[in-house]
């Protein structure tokens, strides 16, 4: 029987003009890795608030595990886990202190809290820092132990809203493998918003969302099919006689042009290639193909690729105003 555990509804979010979030919808079935792709600002976090019940929706219907997030908010708050963007762990605590106290939180039995806290801690590489005081961490450290706090109660849906910000590919694919294991071996359902691309692939499916509008939903292999073909990037010596080629003698559209380098795509790089380069008018400095990746998904559904995760100003504003407040 098929159990959607999330369901969003023509959900709407207005921030007074602005509409952050505008009129999506979706579901998130039991057990699976449901992944929020897009860049900052797209309306990822807002999203995953309003769900988690930190943020009141304008209008629409937001369930979890069957409940309500306007008028059952303390029911959904104790069967979910979330790892926030922004630091929330108590510096003047111990790496094992601030594990323990999210796990009685949360009604850890006491017996198993020292077990979790030692497979959490290893997992993310800090079990030989569990008695230091986090202030003494550093921003990767910290960012290590909230996801290992938001692992450590074996939540229904646990959140994890841009986890890996910030670490290193190492650290990164190292979490991710234990994610996995851990959703495989617990059937937790893990909802992930992030703007790495090679992090959702992992997923079952992917909404990919920009703007506030969700703009395509489904698996990773099914969305990069959609893009069709294999992706040709090629430059010469003459990039505009070259660009006219390829769109009026090869018919075929042109995906990107940046730089000194022009992308399209094509059925079969392996016998298109070899005709290309013979027939082309214009001498080629160099030429490679590749199969789609979800940044070519991203790139051809919005015309733009992600862009890098920045502080605006009210992020510093806010960054700077919690740092005053602690010293």
């Amino acid at each position: 029987m098929e159990n959607k555990v999330i369901k969003v509804k023509n959900l709407i979010k207005k921030f007074g003009k602005l509409t952050a979030v505008n009129n999506i919808s979706f579901e998130v079935e039991e057990g699976e890795i449901f992944g929020f792709l897009g860049p900052n600002g797209a309306g990822k976090t807002t999203t995953i608030n309003i769900i988690c019940t930190l943020l009141n929706k304008t209008s629409g219907d937001v369930t979890l595990c069957g409940k309500d997030v306007g008028t059952q908010r303390n029911e959904i708050r104790n069967c979910i886990g979330l790892v926030f963007q922004d630091p929330t762990l108590d510096d003047r605590l111990t790496a094992f202190e601030n594990l323990h106290f999210h796990a009685l939180l949360y009604n850890v039995p006491r017996n198993l809290i020292k077990q979790r806290a030692d497979e959490v801690l290893k997992m993310v590489n800090l079990e030989k820092r569990e008695n230091d005081i986090v202030r003494t961490f550093s921003g990767g450290m910290r960012r290590r132990l909230e996801i290992a706090r938001g692992l450590i109660h074996y939540p229904k849906v646990l959140f994890l809203d841009e986890p890996t910000l910030g670490l290193d590919p190492q650290t990164r694919n190292k979490i991710w493998d234990y994610i996995v294991k851990l959703k495989e071996s617990s059937n937790i359902t893990i909802f992930l918003t992030t703007h790495y691309m090679d992090e959702t692939e992992i997923c079952n499916r992917i909404a990919i969302i920009d703007e506030g509008n969700i703009i395509a939903l489904d698996t990773p292999d099914n969305l990069k099919k959609g893009v069709g073909g294999d992706i040709v990037t090629v430059s010469s010596e003459n990039n505009l006689k070259l660009k006219n080629y390829i769109e009026n003698v090869q018919k075929k559209p042109i995906i990107d042009e940046k730089g000194e380098s022009i992308k399209f795509e094509v059925k079969d790089s392996s016998s298109f290639v070899p005709e290309f380069i013979k027939n082309c008018p214009v001498n080629i400095l160099s030429i490679s193909s590749r199969k789609p990746t979800l940044n070519d998904v991203f790139l051809d559904l919005t015309g733009h690729e992600i862009r890098e995760e920045t502080l605006d100003e009210k992020d510093r504003f806010r960054l700077q105003a919690r740092t005053r407040m602690r010293h």
